[in-house]
């Protein structure tokens, strides 16, 4: 019986890890998109994960709701802060901070 608690407890934590990564990779892949859509740089190509809560989506559904921080340029030679929330795999929203406009 412990064995088959093993065998679960392993499971789901491959299960979170894998989840995990394919959400990053999708916040690092809108982060992009949004930076480039308005003329600004994604600095380094990382997000960092900042907040992770369950939450319910649209359809009722428990979902993850996960905060990912990342630095941008405007003019390329500063850094500033945004964020990218995530939805289970859905952008819920992306914040910048105050920056000029190319």
């Amino acid at each position: 019986m412990i064995q088959l608690f093993f065998i679960f407890v392993i499971s789901v934590s491959i299960w979170f890890w894998y989840d995990t990564m394919q959400a990053r990779e999708q916040a690092i892949a809108l982060g992009k998109r949004y930076c480039q859509n308005d003329g600004l740089q994604l600095l380094d190509e990382t997000v960092s994960l900042s907040s992770l809560k369950l939450r319910r989506n649209g359809d009722g559904q428990v979902t993850f709701r996960r905060v990912y921080d990342f630095e941008f340029s405007d003019n390329g030679d500063n850094r500033r802060v945004g964020s990218i929330t995530l939805l289970g795999h859905l952008a819920e929203s992306i914040q910048l901070e105050p920056h000029l406009m190319q």
